[in-house]
């Protein structure tokens, strides 16, 4: 687990002034990966009570700007938040009770990085979504 003062770090290396709700945001977002914007608001609220569902949707706009938070927007999913940044990861999602989890790209750093007709474009990241059953509902639906 970070701590507050390496979330102080964090933002200061990204040039982002350290306040309370910025480290509450982060704090919120490391503790429960893949969080929904309304479960980091109550996470942060547990420690700053007063704080605004709008200044909770700027933070996280200007961590996700800055590269210290990564938003995904799994098909069928509310947009997500998570604190694994800069890999290139993708995603496994259960479609009986929507579990996330990271998976690292099957071969290599990126191999996903390569498509077969890059049209031009330079290309910093893809998104590769895994579906099926996570082990819980999977053993549930055979028994």
């Amino acid at each position: 687990m970070v701590r507050t003062l390496d979330f102080q770090r964090l933002l200061r290396g990204a040039a982002l002034r350290v306040t309370r709700p910025r480290v509450a945001v982060l704090n919120a977002v490391h503790a429960h990966p893949h969080a929904d914007t309304d479960s980091i608001i109550r996470a942060v609220r547990r420690d700053l009570p007063e704080v605004s569902r709008q200044a909770v949707y700027d933070v996280l706009r200007a961590l996700t700007a800055a590269g210290l938070v990564r938003c995904i927007e799994p098909p069928g999913s509310v947009a997500r938040y998570e604190s694994r940044v800069g890999d290139n990861h993708h995603h496994m999602v259960c479609r009986s009770c929507g579990l996330i989890a990271d998976v690292d790209c099957a071969v290599s750093e990126a191999p996903c990085l390569t498509p077969s007709d890059d049209g031009g474009f330079s290309i910093d990241e893809a998104e590769v979504v895994y579906r099926g059953l996570c082990p819980d509902c999977a053993t549930a639906a055979s028994s």
